[in-house]
This record gives structure tokens, C-alpha cells and sequence, in this order.
């Protein structure tokens, strides 16, 4: 088929960006619900030097390629979106929350950008209420060291799935991880003011940090993976189909 053939089907510049050999496992995981950042360098380009038609060539899946401020890309459906939601425990919010935290704050600069499992750990608790932590976990708040064990384990698996999202870097098998900009995901709220951080203190302080589905007992609705500032208004019209 002639190129003049296919232009009538498909613009040349769309084309191109589809038939890049990276296309097929970018798009993979963008609609796994993966962001994009400046770290994962091919794609990205990709992702900018075609941003305009493959922003067309989602719409026509009812979903909407967004660059968000920071510069990383995601994918977010819409109610009738042809690409599937997932779904987000209210552990996992939390834990992403307390991971823009830490993007925010003077410990990421001194520690180059690296932290531990443990770091992050001792970081939720000190920011955020025992008991809730613990009936998130137990459906108790006794704080006993085997819960306390239990709550490590599941914040370390809240870890994993972040990190499958973009959200964390690991750096080999040290156990160690950095934090992506993509984290801004969990930080719309705090993108304008004086103090991003404070602001960020004050929403996981508050409980502002856990989005509340109609179902919460079994997690938390979130179009294209998570929820936002953007989203709230488009999710308060949708069906919670958890």
C-alpha cells in the first residue's frame, strides 16, 4: 500500500509513532495504568516527540493522554473508556501520599534521591495515626509487634504495586528505591502554594491522603489507576465498579 493510501486512514506523523519498535510495550504499560517519567528516557521521548497524535490516537479509546506539570505522561480513561480502571488500596494511597512527601522534603537531597523500605515505614508511622494504620491492617489497633510486622509487609507490597505504576525507581536488588515525579499523582492538591510540603503534611495528617470509594472495605475507585484534583469532579459522576 502506498504511503497516499495510508495517509487517507492514518496521518503520516501517527504512523511513524506507531510503528516505532517501542511502541508496542509502551503502550502495554501505559494502559496497565504506568507513568512515564524523565527516568525512563526512550519512552518518553516517544511520548513527546508524538504527543499530539497519540493523544488522538487515544481519544479514540475514550481516554485522554495527559502530561502532567512535573512532565511525565499516563494514560486517564473516561466513563466509557475501552481501557480498563484498576484499583488502588486506601494503604496504597497512603503510601503513595507519604512518597510525594518524601519527593518534597530536605531528606531526598541529602540521601541523593535514595531511600530504604525501612525509611518510608518509619515515615508513615510518624506522620500518620497508629490505630488507623493498624485497622488498615488488623481491623484492630493493639499495635502489637506481630501487627506491626503485618503492617510492614503490606506496605511494602502497597511498594511493589507503586512502583509497577512508575512511582519508584528500585536501584538494583539492595532493596533500596528512588522516588519518581510521577508521585505529583498523590500531590495535585499541594501544586500551588508556599509551602508544598506543609501542604503535603497537612492532607496525610488530615486523612485527606485516603480516597474513599463507595465500597471503601474493598478499596479505592480510581480512574486510570489514581485519583486527583482532576479527577474528583469525572469520578463523582461514575459508578463505583469495584
Amino acid at each position: 500500500m502506498s504511503s497516499t493510501n495510508i495517509n487517507e486512514y492514518m496521518p503520516e506523523k501517527l504512523a511513524k509513532a506507531i510503528s516505532n519498535p517501542l511502541f508496542p510495550a509502551l503502550d502495554s504499560v501505559l494502559r496497565a495504568g504506568r507513568h512515564i517519567s524523565s527516568e525512563d528516557m526512550d519512552n518518553h521521548a516517544l511520548l513527546c516527540d508524538f504527543e499530539t497524535e497519540l493523544a488522538h490516537f487515544y481519544q479514540r479509546y475514550n481516554t485522554e493522554l495527559v502530561k502532567a506539570p512535573e512532565g511525565f505522561f499516563y494514560l486517564r480513561p473516561r466513563s466509557t473508556s475501552l481501557i480498563g480502571r484498576s484499583v488502588l488500596s486506601e494503604l496504597d494511597m497512603l503510601v503513595g501520599k507519604v512518597l510525594c512527601f518524601l519527593y518534597l522534603s530536605p531528606e531526598r537531597l541529602a540521601h541523593e534521591g535514595i531511600f530504604t523500605h525501612q525509611e518510608l515505614y518509619d515515615e508513615l508511622l510518624s506522620l500518620t495515626d497508629d490505630k488507623k494504620l493498624m485497622r488498615l491492617v488488623t481491623n484492630r489497633a493493639t499495635g502489637s509487634d506481630l501487627d506491626k510486622e503485618k503492617l510492614f509487609d503490606k506496605v511494602r507490597t502497597s511498594l511493589r504495586r507503586l512502583k509497577r505504576l512508575g512511582m519508584t525507581i528500585s536501584i538494583g536488588d539492595s532493596g533500596k528505591f528512588r522516588i519518581s515525579e510521577a508521585v505529583f499523582r498523590f500531590g495535585a492538591d499541594v501544586r500551588v502554594g508556599d509551602d508544598m510540603k506543609e501542604a503535603q503534611l497537612r492532607l496525610i495528617r488530615d486523612g485527606e491522603a485516603v480516597v474513599h470509594a463507595q465500597a471503601p472495605t474493598q478499596g479505592s475507585l480510581i480512574p486510570s489507576q489514581i485519583v486527583n484534583n482532576e479527577d474528583k469532579k469525572e469520578q463523582a459522576t461514575q459508578e463505583a465498579d469495584v
